[in-house]
């Protein structure tokens, strides 16, 4: 079994800017913004990377970071992860060329999240 890691960390917020210029000013992160998909981000100097989500967005509350472990295969960790006493929130979710993760509860009650970053394109 591929040893899991914490890859990304989701920073949930009503004011995205407020929070990424807390940030940056504190601990200076870098913080970037992804039009395409309407997402703030960071990259904090230990390489840890995360974002800042509104908390409607699925499975995000304000107050309650998500933590997203890695997973080479989201479907087979939910089915492990099932087996055992957890349970999926959400199910696999693609973004297409970028990532693809899921939401879980452990046995408990922690949620968390599982991340597979989308591998790299040819030629570039």
């Amino acid at each position: 079994m591929a040893q899991r890691s914490i890859i990304h960390l989701e920073l949930p917020t009503r004011d995205r800017d407020a929070s990424a210029a807390f940030y940056q000013a504190v601990f200076g992160w870098q913080i970037g913004r992804n039009s395409t998909h309407d997402y703030l981000y960071f990259e904090a100097q230990d390489g840890i990377r995360g974002g800042f989500p509104s908390p409607d967005d699925q499975g995000q509350r304000e107050g309650e970071p998500l933590i997203y472990l890695a997973s080479e295969d989201i479907e087979a960790t939910l089915a492990a992860i099932e087996a055992h006493g957890g349970r999926c929130l959400i199910p696999k979710v693609e973004i297409p060329g970028v990532l693809s993760w899921a939401v879980f509860l452990d046995p408990a009650g922690n949620r968390l999240g599982l991340f597979t970053p989308a591998p790299p394109t040819s030629g570039k």
